[in-house]
């Protein structure tokens, strides 16, 4: 059961006399909300309205919404539903905070004790596999629908293509949510049903979030490889540096060659603990920059993925 289907008793006065206006009444009561919870609360309200309005075909909207609002709620009521429900589900999920750290080495040092450090740093990792199928993906989609758009199976692919594109947003959404902390839509953006066939395939096209989730997908490509090319360098130079060294003390370097860093860890001895002290600190700063991409990447996410218009 849904936040939608929890919330209180309402007073008929002065309630909507459509489901456009109910809706339009919710978005204003979120007002201030995050994006995601008003997309999933818009989604929940409408399929939830239409599926009574469908269910009671010799009943006028104004009706379906009184006897709805007389068991669940009105607008604003179903809006301070959700603003409760929203911060226990993240009050539950959220990770501990950790303790806050006023020196500079404490907050520089403090990076390897955070979860959502490592949850940055797999995303980076992941987003090199992810942004080659969503590229390929959306290159594939759009060339085969304008290929087919002059037959009769054009209109059908067409319309699977589109609805896979909201799928993988929302698949997209959970893992930028699990990862990298920032909250997703957890339902799609409501499309129309018992509408003619031309008119859905119009709401398609003219979709702007649609657009910007495809061009997104594209950005995912070029992005990832920089992720990916970046934390492998990174761990692969610290780690080095600092498990080299240890090598060598225990004797297990034996006739090993460590490539370009042959002159720094296997010459005088005095170097090692150094080259472990630059590989420790190296792989401090890539903890770092896998915490700012993390945070700079779910914000685009959260721009590109979320609908933030106003309800039409």
């Amino acid at each position: 059961m849904n936040a939608f289907e929890s919330s209180r008793s309402a007073r008929p006065g002065g309630l909507p006399t459509t489901i456009p206006e109910y809706l339009e009444h919710l978005r204003r009561s979120l007002a201030g909300a995050d994006p995601a919870l008003v997309q999933d609360a818009l989604y929940d309200a409408e399929e939830y309205l239409r599926s009574e309005l469908a269910e009671n075909p010799g009943r006028s909207e104004a009706d379906v919404i009184v006897a709805v609002a007389g068991s669940y709620g009105a607008p604003d009521e179903v809006a301070d539903i959700y603003r409760d429900t929203e911060v226990k589900v993240q009050t539950a999920l959220r990770p501990p905070a950790p303790t806050p750290r006023r020196s500079w080495m404490g907050q520089f040092f403090g990076v390897i004790a955070e979860p959502r450090t490592y949850g940055a740093l797999f995303y980076m990792l992941l987003s090199l596999a992810t942004g080659i199928f969503y590229f390929t993906w959306v290159v594939t989609g759009l060339s085969l629908s304008l290929g087919l758009a002059v037959l009769i199976i054009g209109v059908p692919f067409v319309i699977l293509y589109f609805g896979s594109i909201r799928v993988l947003s929302l698949v997209e959404g959970r893992i930028v949510e699990t990862m990298l902390g920032e909250r997703m839509p957890r339902r799609p953006l409501y499309s129309s049903r018992g509408q003619p066939l031309l008119k859905r395939i119009g709401e398609l096209f003219t979709d702007p979030r649609i657009w910007a989730t495809q061009l997104y997908f594209l950005f995912m490509l070029p992005l990832g490889i920089v992720y990916f090319t970046v934390v492998v360098t990174c761990l692969s130079v610290s780690l080095s540096l600092i498990a080299v060294p240890v090598m060598l003390v225990l004797g297990l370097g034996g006739n090993l060659s460590f490539g370009d860093w042959d002159m720094f860890v296997s010459g005088e001895p005095w170097m090692w603990p150094i080259a472990m002290l630059v590989g420790a600190l190296l792989l401090f700063v890539t903890l770092h920059i896998a915490r700012g991409v993390g945070y700079l990447h779910a914000l685009l996410a959260k721009h590109m993925l979320v609908k933030t218009a106003q309800y039409d």
